[in-house]
């Protein structure tokens, strides 16, 4: 099986950041529909996808919801924060969605690295 593990950076302080932060949830949302392996890791002001009622609002035209993306994602593959991201936030694990994980870069750096995984950063 294919597997593909995306880095979100981007929040929606410009419109091309929330555009970016958009196409990157749609894009693992597509690919879990398409029946890849798919795990999300959020990072910066992209964060706060994983928090329970603080998801950012994009406000983009023809976008499908961040919340109903990330329910996609937790429910068919893996979400997980960054765990520096998450402390300079302060957001801890009992703030997540459920299903979201905190992880650091090891965990990050191991997932990229499988064989047969492709990697891109938003």
């Amino acid at each position: 099986m294919q597997r593909l593990v995306l880095k979100i950076t981007s929040g929606t302080a410009t419109s091309a950041d929330a555009e970016r932060c958009s196409q990157a949830l749609t894009v693992a949302a597509t690919a879990i529909a398409a029946g890849a392996e798919v795990s999300v890791w959020l990072t910066g002001e992209a964060s706060w996808i994983a928090v329970a009622g603080r998801e950012p609002k994009l406000d983009l035209f023809g976008a499908a919801d961040v919340v109903e993306l990330r329910d996609a994602i937790i429910g068919d593959g893996r979400l997980t924060l960054c765990t520096q991201c998450a402390a300079r936030r302060g957001i801890t694990a009992e703030d997540l969605a459920a299903g979201a994980t905190i992880a650091g870069a090891a965990s990050f750096v191991e997932e990229a690295l499988q064989e047969n995984t492709q990697a891109l950063i938003y």
